[in-house]
């Protein structure tokens, strides 16, 4: 489905080939501890980017000219999750490699325990090796400051797969009471985006039957049948992806003075904010499931044909 040079015929069974498009599990994500990677307002950036990139002419496309013309259509869908999976990191030090590791399985062990009252089995826990790392400090002898090793860390990382998403405060409370309190993230995932894909794709053509039908009733153009399918590009974009961050507040500078001489400046902690910001109606012909502040995953459609114009359309070649 993605794009390319090629035009091809559309077929007469255009509204069924959407069902028969990959099945596979589109995992998304919803901002944990991720968000902080992100720079102040690129978290909306590459969504809306790709999206106007679509609309771009493709390469070697061929210009409508006097016999034909373009027509495309552009839709969004919200989709919430089916399911959830949310991704812990888990980080012990010690003298050896193995005191770490008997420390980091005592953790998880307990930790997992904590899990199966909220109906968390181990089937729905998967522990992932991140890294085994030496610790170096100094040890000062007069004048001397030697580095020597010290010790060792291990990291793990730990996804625990939920249903209800409302499990997920119970789920970090369990961890904060092991002392695990890095939620790097959680994943949203929809268990078949196929249906998904093809109700888009049936929303596109519908879209552009009727501004084809629209055309031959204002204005009289008639278009002939079988239009080539000159872009068919689908997109996913997942919460990660659509949040962004700010911090407000008001204050003063101080600039080179005696001040700077005299005292040390010592600022206030300032909180800094994030929030779910997604692709909104803004370019799309239609948008379906309106967004009700939730995050979801969004996807969609971009689709542009080329139609030829009935003979009884084109201009004269004296014209």
């Amino acid at each position: 489905m993605g794009q390319g040079t090629r035009m091809t015929k559309i077929p007469a069974c255009l509204l069924v080939l959407g069902l028969l498009i990959s099945r596979e599990n589109c995992p998304a994500q919803v901002s944990g501890n991720i968000g902080f990677s992100q720079p102040y307002g690129s978290g909306r950036l590459r969504p809306e980017q790709s999206e106007r990139e679509k609309r771009l002419p493709v390469p070697n496309e061929v210009p409508a000219g006097s016999n034909a013309m373009f027509l495309d259509a552009s839709v969004l869908i919200n989709v919430p999750a089916d399911e959830f999976v949310a991704v812990f990191g888990l980080a012990q030090s010690g003298e050896t490699p193995v005191a770490c590791l008997q420390k980091m399985d005592a953790v998880l062990q307990q930790f997992g325990e904590a899990l199966k009252p909220l109906g968390i089995g181990s089937n729905d826990v998967f522990v992932d090796f991140i890294a085994q790392e030496k610790i170096y400090g100094y040890r000062v002898q007069e004048s001397v400051a030697k580095e020597e090793l010290t010790g060792f860390e291990l990291k793990k990382n730990v996804s625990i797969h939920y249903r209800d998403k409302a499990l997920l405060d119970r789920v970090v409370i369990a961890a904060a009471r092991q002392q695990i309190f890095d939620l790097i993230k959680v994943d949203y995932v929809v268990r078949n985006p196929a249906p998904v894909q093809g109700r888009l794709l049936v929303e596109a053509a519908a879209i552009i039957q009727g501004k084809a039908a629209a055309y031959r009733q204002l204005f009289g153009i008639n278009l002939a049948a079988s239009p080539l399918v000159v872009a068919h590009k689908p997109g996913v974009y997942y919460p990660s992806e659509s949040y962004e961050s700010y911090t407000a507040f008001e204050g003063e500078r101080v600039e080179r003075s005696a001040y700077q001489s005299k005292y040390t400046v010592q600022d206030l902690r300032k909180s800094r904010t994030f929030y779910f910001n997604p692709l909104n109606a803004n370019g799309y012909d239609t948008v379906i499931n309106p967004g009700n502040g939730e995050p979801v995953v969004q996807f969609t459609l971009y689709l542009k044909l080329r139609y030829e114009l009935d003979r009884e359309n084109r201009p004269s070649a004296g014209k």
